[in-house]
């Protein structure tokens, strides 16, 4: 009897993962954007636009991204948590991968600006445009891949960028 809960609670879990594995990307590349888009919107309501807060500013995003994924990717496993697997949980941490790559390209351009390859002064302004676009691209992406037609997918791509907007307008003026 034990064995046969334990092989369906098994069973059940390998279905989850296998079906979670796009829903993962797509969540933890939502998450991504609308994250480095409101932690820039935040570093940025300041005004300092120096080089050297630039380069501060494209850390403290990465050091962000790496604690969100650690402590969603901890969420998951006490979530989901099942007797007899020992290295859950570093699967689990392993699996918000896209979280940390959707930063990236935002730690990307502050680096740049604090490393003086481009102007510091406005740069949020072309992260917030990456991100939403990330957001477009997803968008289509997830609507392509349930069999919309290129049309239906390029409006549900405006529709998730247009909401991933209003998130980052809205954290904005909370904070």
């Amino acid at each position: 009897m034990a064995d046969s809960v334990a092989d369906s609670v098994t069973a059940a879990g390998e279905r989850c993962r296998q079906h979670g594995t796009r829903e993962a990307v797509l969540f933890g590349g939502v998450y991504g954007a609308v994250l480095a888009s409101s932690l820039v919107a935040a570093l940025t309501q300041y005004g300092h636009t120096s080089a050297a807060s630039r380069r501060y500013d494209a850390l403290w995003l990465l050091v962000t991204a790496f604690a969100s994924a650690l402590a969603h990717g901890y969420a998951h496993y006490i979530a989901e948590r099942t007797p007899q697997r020992r290295w859950e949980v570093l699967r689990s941490l392993a699996d918000e991968w896209p979280l940390v790559m959707t930063v990236l390209p935002t730690v990307f351009l502050l680096a740049g600006a604090g490393w003086g390859w481009w102007r510091p002064n406005g740069i949020e302004y072309i992260a917030f445009g990456m991100n939403i676009a990330i957001l477009f691209g997803l968008g289509l992406f997830t609507a392509r891949g349930s069999g919309r037609g290129w049309v239906m997918a390029a409006v549900i791509g405006v529709m998730d960028a247009a909401l991933g907007l209003i998130v980052v307008v809205a954290n904005a003026f909370i904070k």
